[in-house]
C-alpha cells in the first residue's frame, strides 16, 4: 500500500508521477515510457510493472509445463494481445518452435499489419483467431482511427492460402450491430469459400475499469451490453449462410 512517502515523485526521469488532489500518487501515462524507476524507488512494493521481458528459452520452459494438459485436451498457445504482430520475428520463432514440440499454437490478430508481416506470421500458426470489427471503411475508420483494407486483404490472403481460419466479431451496440453490417460481413466471408467457423463476441464492460486505472477513462466510451434477442438475429445471419457459428470464445 503507498504510503504517500512520494519518494518515486524525484525518480521519474519523465516527470510522469504527481500528485493527485487527494494526496494519492498519479501517472500520466501520456508521459510515462515504464522505465521502472519509480517501481525500483518505492519501499513498499506500491508500485510494479505489468509484465515482465521474456526470451525464448524462458518462455518455451514455461509452456512445456502443461505440455500434459494440450496433450489432454488438445488445446495449446494463444499468442494474443497487445498485438502479436507487433513483435513478428518473436512470435515466428516462438510458433515454429511450438510446431517442433507438437503444441498446437494459435495466432489472435486484428489483422492490421504490413502484408509481408502478417503473411510470414500467419503461416507459423496453426490457427488464426481474425478479428473482424466492420466491413465498412469510413465506420472502421471512426472506431479505430485505421482504414481496414489491409486487414480484409490479408484476411482474404489467408483464406486463399487455405490456412486455418476461425472470425471472431465483437458485437457492439451503436458500432456494428445493425442486420445491414452483419449481413455484409457473412457475404463478405462466404465469397472467401474457405472459412466457416464464426464467433460472435458480446460486449461487455470489463474494460471500462482497466481504461479507469490506465488513467484513460474519458478516452474510453462505455456501450451498451447488447441483449439476447439482438445477438441471436446476427446468429441467424451467419447460420443462414452455412456458417458455424457460436456466442463467445
Amino acid at each position: 500500500m503507498c504510503s504517500r512517502c512520494y519518494a518515486c515523485l524525484a525518480e521519474c526521469p519523465k516527470s510522469a508521477l504527481f500528485k493527485d488532489v487527494d494526496g494519492s500518487v498519479a501517472v500520466r501515462h501520456d508521459l510515462c515510457d515504464a522505465c521502472g524507476a519509480c517501481v525500483k524507488a518505492c519501499p513498499y512494493d506500491a508500485l510494479q510493472i505489468a509484465g515482465r521481458e521474456i526470451g525464448l528459452p524462458e518462455l518455451l520452459a514455461e509452456v512445456e509445463k502443461d505440455q500434459i494438459f494440450y496433450d489432454q485436451s488438445g488445446g495449446g498457445v494463444t499468442l494474443t494481445g497487445g498485438a502479436p504482430l507487433a513483435q513478428p520475428e518473436f512470435a515466428v520463432v516462438f510458433m515454429e518452435a511450438l510446431r517442433e514440440r507438437s503444441i498446437h499454437s494459435a495466432l489472435d490478430t486484428s489483422g492490421y499489419a504490413p502484408p509481408d508481416i502478417f503473411r510470414k506470421t500467419a503461416a507459423a500458426a496453426d490457427l488464426i483467431l481474425f478479428d473482424l470489427k466492420l466491413l465498412d471503411e469510413a465506420r472502421h475508420k471512426k472506431w479505430t482511427g485505421v482504414s481496414n483494407r489491409i486487414i480484409l486483404d490479408n484476411l482474404a490472403w489467408a483464406a486463399g492460402e487455405s490456412l486455418a481460419v476461425d472470425i471472431r466479431i465483437p458485437l457492439i451496440p451503436g458500432v456494428n450491430d445493425d442486420l445491414d453490417e452483419a449481413a455484409r460481413k457473412a457475404d463478405f466471408l462466404v465469397s472467401l469459400k474457405n472459412i466457416r467457423k464464426t464467433s460472435i463476441l458480446p460486449y461487455h464492460k470489463g474494460g471500462v475499469d482497466k481504461a479507469k486505472r490506465l488513467g484513460k477513462a474519458l478516452e474510453f466510451p462505455e456501450f451498451a451490453v447488447p441483449s439476447k434477442a439482438a445477438t441471436d438475429k446476427i446468429l441467424g445471419i451467419f447460420r443462414d449462410r452455412g456458417f458455424e457459428v457460436k456466442t463467445g470464445g
